[in-house]
Protein backbone atom coordinates (compact mmCIF):
# COMPACT_ATOMS: atom_id res chain seq x y z
CA UNK A 1 0.00 0.00 0.00
CA UNK A 2 1.13 3.68 -0.75
CA UNK A 3 0.70 6.76 0.83
CA UNK A 4 -2.14 9.13 -1.25
CA UNK A 5 1.22 10.93 -2.70
CA UNK A 6 3.42 7.90 -3.80
CA UNK A 7 0.52 6.80 -5.82
CA UNK A 8 0.01 9.89 -7.28
CA UNK A 9 3.71 10.38 -8.25
CA UNK A 10 3.47 6.90 -9.54
CA UNK A 11 1.21 7.56 -11.76
CA UNK A 12 2.25 11.12 -12.64
CA UNK A 13 -0.45 13.05 -11.18
CA UNK A 14 -3.45 10.02 -10.71
CA UNK A 15 -6.79 10.92 -11.18
CA UNK A 16 -8.75 14.03 -11.48
CA UNK A 17 -12.10 15.48 -10.18
CA UNK A 18 -12.27 18.74 -11.68
CA UNK A 19 -14.47 17.81 -14.31
CA UNK A 20 -17.96 18.64 -12.87
CA UNK A 21 -19.49 17.75 -15.92
CA UNK A 22 -19.38 14.04 -14.98
CA UNK A 23 -20.79 12.26 -11.74
CA UNK A 24 -17.34 10.97 -11.22
CA UNK A 25 -13.75 11.25 -11.58
CA UNK A 26 -11.73 11.08 -15.23
CA UNK A 27 -8.27 10.45 -16.42
CA UNK A 28 -6.82 12.39 -19.06
CA UNK A 29 -3.86 12.09 -21.46
CA UNK A 30 -2.48 14.31 -24.18
CA UNK A 31 -4.53 14.20 -27.52
CA UNK A 32 -1.86 15.07 -29.45
CA UNK A 33 -0.72 11.26 -28.59
CA UNK A 34 -3.58 9.62 -30.13
CA UNK A 35 -2.42 6.89 -32.36
CA UNK A 36 -5.53 7.20 -34.72
CA UNK A 37 -7.18 10.15 -32.96
CA UNK A 38 -3.64 12.33 -34.08
CA UNK A 39 -4.13 11.51 -37.77
CA UNK A 40 -7.82 11.77 -37.71
CA UNK A 41 -8.42 15.11 -36.52
CA UNK A 42 -6.96 16.58 -39.67
CA UNK A 43 -9.38 14.89 -41.42
CA UNK A 44 -12.62 17.34 -42.24
CA UNK A 45 -15.82 15.70 -41.40
CA UNK A 46 -14.22 13.02 -38.85
CA UNK A 47 -15.14 13.08 -34.75
CA UNK A 48 -11.63 14.08 -34.23
CA UNK A 49 -11.76 16.74 -36.78
CA UNK A 50 -11.02 19.87 -35.00
CA UNK A 51 -10.95 18.53 -31.38
CA UNK A 52 -12.03 20.19 -28.40
CA UNK A 53 -8.83 18.44 -26.57
CA UNK A 54 -6.38 20.08 -28.66
CA UNK A 55 -8.38 23.62 -27.84
CA UNK A 56 -8.77 25.60 -24.85
CA UNK A 57 -7.55 24.99 -21.22
CA UNK A 58 -5.90 22.01 -22.82
CA UNK A 59 -3.12 24.39 -24.11
CA UNK A 60 -2.17 25.65 -20.73
CA UNK A 61 1.44 24.38 -19.74
CA UNK A 62 0.43 22.82 -16.52
CA UNK A 63 -2.17 20.67 -18.10
CA UNK A 64 0.64 19.60 -20.56
CA UNK A 65 2.83 18.89 -18.41
CA UNK A 66 0.22 16.91 -16.04
CA UNK A 67 -0.09 14.80 -19.39
CA UNK A 68 3.37 14.03 -19.79
CA UNK A 69 3.61 12.88 -16.88
CA UNK A 70 0.94 10.54 -17.26
CA UNK A 71 1.95 9.01 -20.41
CA UNK A 72 5.50 8.00 -19.33
CA UNK A 73 3.76 6.88 -16.15
CA UNK A 74 1.78 4.18 -17.83
CA UNK A 75 5.03 2.01 -18.57
CA UNK A 76 5.89 2.45 -14.57
CA UNK A 77 6.23 -1.28 -13.00
CA UNK A 78 3.65 0.07 -9.57
CA UNK A 79 1.13 2.06 -12.24
CA UNK A 80 -1.61 -0.24 -11.92
CA UNK A 81 -1.57 -1.10 -8.11
CA UNK A 82 -1.00 2.84 -7.56
CA UNK A 83 -4.45 3.52 -10.00
CA UNK A 84 -6.11 1.15 -8.14
CA UNK A 85 -5.64 2.81 -4.44
CA UNK A 86 -5.93 6.14 -6.13
CA UNK A 87 -9.88 5.23 -7.49
CA UNK A 88 -10.80 3.12 -4.81
CA UNK A 89 -10.08 6.64 -2.34
CA UNK A 90 -11.37 8.99 -4.04
CA UNK A 91 -14.49 7.42 -5.64
CA UNK A 92 -17.57 6.13 -5.13
CA UNK A 93 -19.58 5.13 -8.34
CA UNK A 94 -18.45 6.17 -11.73
CA UNK A 95 -15.19 6.75 -13.30
CA UNK A 96 -14.39 8.05 -16.98
CA UNK A 97 -11.31 6.81 -18.75
CA UNK A 98 -9.58 9.45 -21.61
CA UNK A 99 -11.73 12.63 -21.34
CA UNK A 100 -9.10 13.47 -23.14
CA UNK A 101 -5.81 11.15 -25.19
CA UNK A 102 -6.79 7.55 -26.09
CA UNK A 103 -4.94 4.26 -25.04
CA UNK A 104 -1.39 3.95 -26.47
CA UNK A 105 -0.87 0.14 -26.58
CA UNK A 106 -2.31 -3.26 -26.28
CA UNK A 107 -0.13 -3.36 -22.66
CA UNK A 108 -1.94 -0.27 -21.72
CA UNK A 109 -4.98 -1.50 -22.95
CA UNK A 110 -4.19 -4.38 -20.25
CA UNK A 111 -3.82 -2.49 -17.81
CA UNK A 112 -6.88 -0.35 -17.97
CA UNK A 113 -8.35 -3.75 -17.67
CA UNK A 114 -6.39 -4.67 -14.37
CA UNK A 115 -7.02 -1.22 -12.79
CA UNK A 116 -11.06 -1.90 -13.71
CA UNK A 117 -10.74 -5.36 -12.52
CA UNK A 118 -9.18 -4.16 -9.22
CA UNK A 119 -11.74 -1.82 -8.43
CA UNK A 120 -14.97 -3.74 -8.54
CA UNK A 121 -17.59 -1.75 -7.07
CA UNK A 122 -16.96 1.26 -9.47
CA UNK A 123 -18.56 1.25 -13.22
CA UNK A 124 -15.83 2.20 -15.51
CA UNK A 125 -16.62 4.24 -18.99
CA UNK A 126 -13.52 3.91 -21.53
CA UNK A 127 -14.27 5.61 -24.99
CA UNK A 128 -11.33 4.56 -27.87
CA UNK A 129 -10.76 5.02 -31.80
CA UNK A 130 -8.23 2.29 -31.26
CA UNK A 131 -10.06 -0.12 -32.90
CA UNK A 132 -6.92 -2.18 -34.12
CA UNK A 133 -5.65 -2.54 -30.85
CA UNK A 134 -9.09 -3.12 -29.33
CA UNK A 135 -9.49 -6.06 -31.79
CA UNK A 136 -5.68 -7.51 -31.15
CA UNK A 137 -6.30 -7.34 -27.36
CA UNK A 138 -9.50 -9.67 -27.52
CA UNK A 139 -8.26 -11.41 -30.27
CA UNK A 140 -4.72 -12.36 -27.56
CA UNK A 141 -7.34 -13.52 -25.10
CA UNK A 142 -7.76 -10.16 -22.98
CA UNK A 143 -10.90 -10.15 -21.24
CA UNK A 144 -12.91 -6.83 -20.60
CA UNK A 145 -14.25 -6.65 -17.10
CA UNK A 146 -17.54 -7.03 -16.24
CA UNK A 147 -17.83 -3.29 -14.68
CA UNK A 148 -15.91 -1.51 -17.87
CA UNK A 149 -17.54 -0.26 -20.81
CA UNK A 150 -15.37 0.29 -23.74
CA UNK A 151 -17.15 2.10 -26.52
CA UNK A 152 -16.01 1.84 -29.83
CA UNK A 153 -15.98 5.65 -31.58
CA UNK A 154 -17.23 6.33 -35.06
CA UNK A 155 -15.06 7.34 -37.60
CA UNK A 156 -16.98 9.84 -39.49
CA UNK A 157 -19.82 12.52 -38.10
CA UNK A 158 -23.29 11.44 -39.24
CA UNK A 159 -21.47 8.10 -39.53
CA UNK A 160 -22.60 4.39 -38.74
CA UNK A 161 -20.58 3.01 -35.54
CA UNK A 162 -18.24 0.17 -35.69
CA UNK A 163 -19.33 -3.90 -36.04
CA UNK A 164 -16.25 -5.13 -34.13
CA UNK A 165 -17.26 -4.47 -31.03
CA UNK A 166 -20.58 -4.95 -29.18
CA UNK A 167 -20.19 -1.21 -27.61
CA UNK A 168 -19.98 2.21 -29.32
CA UNK A 169 -20.85 5.65 -30.07
CA UNK A 170 -21.57 7.99 -33.01
CA UNK A 171 -21.54 11.83 -33.36
CA UNK A 172 -24.66 13.43 -35.36
CA UNK A 173 -25.43 16.90 -36.20
CA UNK A 174 -28.50 18.79 -34.82
CA UNK A 175 -31.61 17.54 -36.99
CA UNK A 176 -30.22 14.05 -37.69
CA UNK A 177 -31.79 11.09 -36.06
CA UNK A 178 -29.52 9.74 -33.52
CA UNK A 179 -28.85 5.90 -33.49
CA UNK A 180 -29.37 4.18 -30.38
CA UNK A 181 -29.58 6.08 -27.28
CA UNK A 182 -29.14 9.96 -27.57
CA UNK A 183 -26.61 12.04 -24.91
CA UNK A 184 -29.00 14.48 -23.55
CA UNK A 185 -25.84 16.76 -22.17
CA UNK A 186 -26.06 19.13 -25.28
CA UNK A 187 -29.90 19.65 -23.62
CA UNK A 188 -28.16 20.01 -19.94
CA UNK A 189 -25.32 23.00 -20.12
CA UNK A 190 -23.36 20.00 -21.07
CA UNK A 191 -23.78 18.21 -18.13
CA UNK A 192 -24.67 14.54 -17.51
CA UNK A 193 -26.75 15.00 -14.48
CA UNK A 194 -28.58 11.69 -13.57
CA UNK A 195 -27.70 10.08 -16.66
CA UNK A 196 -25.42 7.26 -16.60
CA UNK A 197 -26.09 5.40 -20.17
CA UNK A 198 -22.65 6.00 -21.08
CA UNK A 199 -21.70 3.37 -18.36
CA UNK A 200 -24.25 0.89 -19.46
CA UNK A 201 -23.58 -1.83 -20.72
CA UNK A 202 -27.45 -2.49 -21.73
CA UNK A 203 -26.71 0.28 -24.52
CA UNK A 204 -25.21 -0.35 -27.04
CA UNK A 205 -24.74 2.80 -28.83
CA UNK A 206 -24.61 6.48 -27.38
CA UNK A 207 -25.05 9.01 -30.15
CA UNK A 208 -23.44 12.65 -28.88
CA UNK A 209 -24.59 15.97 -30.79
CA UNK A 210 -21.86 17.68 -32.43
CA UNK A 211 -21.06 20.92 -30.89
Amino acid sequence: MYTLKEAKRLTGGGISNKNKKMPGNTYGLSAWECKTGGKMQLIEGSVCFNCYAMNANYLYPSVKTGHARRLASIDNGAWVPAMIQLINHYEKNYFRWHDSGDVQSIDHLKKICAVAAGTPTIKHWLPTREAGILKEFKRNGGVIPSNLVIRLSATMVNGAPGKSHQHSSTVHTAGVPPIGEACNASKQGGQCLDCRACWNPAIKNISYEKH
